[in-house]
């Protein structure tokens, strides 16, 4: 997938808004790209990744290219910092083709949720109607999704595109907003 593929693939999940968001499990930064095209110049993007190599290039490509684009070694599984961040306060975290490796979808989300600010945006995408593989581990379907979301205090995802994976199923993305919670500690 190329980064106008995955602009028009994200388009309707992500705001048209400058903010601050993550990228975890950057990979190569094809999302992180298409990321940048769409919150535009003025956006702070964390590229997190646990590959150094892919960190390095990505590094290299927004020193030149985007410079509010910050790579970030860490396996996003476990505990890391986001360097510049004073507190998990994010406008959005983008999670592409990265929590199917995860064993522990739901600890995982609820504590990456927590990075976000209330009203904020968790935006997944995955594989649906996908047989675990040894690139699926986990797959995790949209009836999946809503339960882990549910669990990590997100509304209920919404499935805003699809399109056929050319690995086998149905490639989703879908949306969630953390709850605004009332001044009773109730959503």
């Amino acid at each position: 997938m190329d980064t106008r593929e995955a602009v028009a693939l994200l388009a309707a999940a992500v705001p048209r808004e400058a903010g601050t968001w993550a990228d975890l499990g950057a990979g190569t930064g094809t999302f992180t790209r298409a990321l940048v095209e769409l919150l535009g110049p003025e956006a702070r993007i964390y590229a997190v990744d646990r590959d150094a190599r892919l960190v390095a290039a990505l590094e290299r490509w927004a020193q030149r290219n985007a410079p509010k684009v910050i790579a970030v070694a860490a396996d996003f599984t476990g505990p890391f910092e986001l360097p510049g961040l004073p507190a998990p306060q994010l406008d959005g975290i983008l999670l592409a083709n990265a929590l199917h490796f995860v064993a522990d979808g739901e600890a995982v989300l609820r504590r990456l949720a927590n990075w976000v600010r209330p009203g904020g945006r968790v935006v997944v995408i995955e594989y649906d109607r996908r047989a675990r593989s040894s690139w699926v581990p986990y797959p995790i379907s949209p009836e999946r999704l809503a339960v882990l979301a549910a669990s990590a205090g997100l509304s209920a995802p919404a499935v805003t595109a699809t399109r056929p994976s050319a690995f086998g199923g149905t490639l989703y993305v879908a949306a969630a907003e953390r709850f605004v919670v009332s001044p009773r500690g109730r959503p």
